[in-house]
């Protein structure tokens, strides 16, 4: 399994917000996402002039906040198999998202730290 990126991920009910704070650190938007999980759902992918990536995503109030990490792989199964033989829980039981253009899911450390893992489709 390779690594393709990896950067945060602010998983918030504010995300305009927080997306206004990115901009004015020099951070631009580059990438949006909407309807994931044919929700209200909405990532924005954010980098900045030194190549520095940011991703903050918008979700229903009912959610609290949360920080994560978004890790991009070229093998989605194996890196699945990693962290699930590591104590990682999927958050969405046992789906995974398809996009279109990625495989997607929010994993679960057992203490509690979160990892979107990501597979783009090329």
């Amino acid at each position: 399994m390779k690594i393709t990126s990896f950067n945060p991920n602010i998983i918030s009910s504010e995300a305009e917000a927080a997306i206004k704070v990115f901009e004015e650190l020099g951070f631009e938007r580059r990438h949006r996402k909407e309807g994931i999980n044919d929700k209200d759902i909405t990532s924005v992918s954010m980098k900045d002039a030194n190549g520095f990536h940011v991703d903050v995503t918008q979700v229903d109030k009912e959610m609290p906040d949360l920080m994560g990490i978004r890790m991009n792989v070229d093998d989605f199964d194996e890196a699945y198999k990693f962290l699930t033989d590591r104590g990682f829980t999927n958050a969405q039981g046992d789906k995974v998202t398809e996009t279109g253009s990625s495989y997607a899911t929010m994993m679960v450390s057992p203490s509690g730290f979160a990892i979107n893992l990501v597979k783009h489709i090329k």
